[in-house]
């Protein structure tokens, strides 16, 4: 019997505590990292959290074989005690591994909490974000010979005009590595802020308002004088 594939759902002890700490839960922060959209720190985090993830499946994994070994389904032989005492081994060896890991997810939650709340990064535009995330996939500004005009070239071919370029890059979102030149293309790369704002949750929408109903207006009663 061997280990089910790695499927990324199985829950930690430190789930709560990280979705408090980074401020989305523990999927996003894992897509967020194959998406090469985390700082350092973060992306050594999700490392460190997807490692905790696959040794507590082994546990559940060595318990759920050990309880079908104790139940009532296999007859109870020399044979039977030996895969009981080999499974009690593997148990136990995997449970050191899962507590190695918690400790050392702990260690890099902590600085993490230690900043928390941060700062939510403001909302950006719905195109900014389409040309973050392409530029996130590579991204390079590039001079044509002839006109000489600027146009950033992505994998995806989301257009990028250069004048929002520089736009994201005066809201410190993107950077461009000037050592190369334009003829042979600069590369457009995200920065700390450029990959954060792209991992804090869109809103969906402004808030919706009750309307306050009014009182229904009578018309007014005349007095007649007597």
């Amino acid at each position: 019997m061997t280990s089910p594939p790695f499927d990324g759902q199985m829950p930690t002890v430190l789930d709560q505590r990280i979705e408090t700490a980074v401020g989305y839960g523990v999927e996003e922060l894992r897509q967020h990292r194959d998406g090469g959209l985390l700082d350092a720190s973060h992306a050594a985090l999700a490392n460190a959290h997807r490692e905790l993830v696959a040794a507590e499946r082994d546990v559940t994994f060595y318990r759920a074989r050990l309880a079908r070994l104790a139940s009532s389904e296999l007859p109870v032989d020399q044979a039977l005690f030996t895969r009981i005492h080999r499974t009690l081994d593997q148990l136990t060896k995997a449970v050191g591994v899962r507590d190695a890991k918690h400790v050392a997810t702990a260690a890099l939650l902590e600085p993490i909490e230690a900043t928390a709340p941060r700062q939510t990064p403001r909302q950006i535009a719905t195109k900014d974000v389409a040309a973050l995330l392409a530029i996130a996939q590579g991204a390079k500004l590039h001079e044509h010979l002839v006109t000489h005009r600027l146009a950033v070239a992505t994998p995806t071919r989301t257009r990028i005009s250069y004048a929002q370029l520089q736009r994201l890059e005066a809201m410190g979102l993107v950077e461009r590595d000037t050592a190369h030149p334009v003829q042979a293309g600069q590369p457009v790369t995200l920065t700390d802020a450029g990959r954060a704002a792209l991992t804090v949750p869109r809103s969906a929408g402004p808030p919706k308002t009750t309307p306050v109903l009014l009182p229904t207006a009578f018309p007014a009663v005349s007095r007649t004088r007597r």
